[in-house]
C-alpha cells in the first residue's frame, strides 16, 4: 500500500502530539503509543496498492507547488462508530483541490480506497485507532480544549510493504527549518 500525506507545521504537530498524550494520560487509546518511527501527525489524501510508474514525480510536483496550505482543525469524531478518533481538518477550498488533482493522478491506479475518493473523504488527523464512540465525549473533552490552527508544510508517502516514507516536497520548507 502507498498513501499520500501532507504533514504538519511545527505547531500544528505540536497541538496535535498534545492531545495525543493526554488521550493517552486519561488510559484512552491513542497513536502517542505507536512507537513507529513513521508516526507523526498527517492527513491522508490518497491510498492505493502502488503507484503507477511515473506517478511519484507528478504526485511530487502537485504537492510541492500547493504546499503550503492553510490548516485548521474542526471537532473531534469517532468514525464509523467503533474505528479511528479524530480530528476533522476543515477543508480549504486549496486543500480540496489539492486532493482532487492527486485522486486524478491516482485515477488508474489499482486498490484505491473508497473513502479518499472525492466526495467521500473526509478531511482528518488521526488522534486513535479503534476507539469506541462511548468514549468520545470524554475524548473530546480531553482532546479537543481548542480549535489550533497551523498550516500543512510538506508530502510524503507511506510504503506499507517496507515500513518507510519517502519524502514527496524536497523543495518545500520543512518543520523546524
Amino acid at each position: 500500500m502507498r498513501t499520500v500525506e501532507l504533514l504538519c507545521s511545527p505547531e500544528l504537530e505540536e497541538a496535535v502530539r498534545a492531545a495525543w498524550t493526554r488521550l493517552a494520560a486519561a488510559g484512552l487509546p491513542s497513536l502517542a503509543r505507536n512507537t513507529h518511527p513513521t508516526n507523526r501527525p498527517h492527513l491522508t489524501l490518497a491510498c492505493v496498492d502502488e503507484f503507477p510508474p511515473g506517478t511519484e514525480q507528478r504526485l511530487a510536483d502537485l504537492c510541492d507547488a500547493a504546499l503550503p496550505l492553510p490548516a485548521r482543525l474542526d471537532r473531534i469524531e469517532v468514525l464509523d462508530g467503533s474505528a479511528p478518533l479524530v480530528w476533522l481538518v476543515r477543508p480549504a477550498p486549496q486543500l480540496v483541490a489539492l486532493h482532487g488533482a492527486v485522486c486524478d493522478v491516482l485515477a488508474d491506479a489499482d486498490g484505491q480506497r473508497p473513502w479518499h475518493l472525492p466526495g467521500r473523504w473526509i478531511p482528518h488527523l488521526s488522534l486513535a485507532l479503534r476507539f469506541r464512540d462511548a468514549d468520545r465525549r470524554r475524548a473530546r473533552a480531553l482532546a479537543g480544549l481548542d480549535r489550533p490552527s497551523g498550516e500543512f508544510v510538506a508530502a510524503r508517502s507511506y510504503d506499507s510493504g517496507t515500513g518507510t516514507v519517502s519524502d514527496l516536497t524536497p523543495t518545500c520548507p520543512r518543520p523546524g527549518s
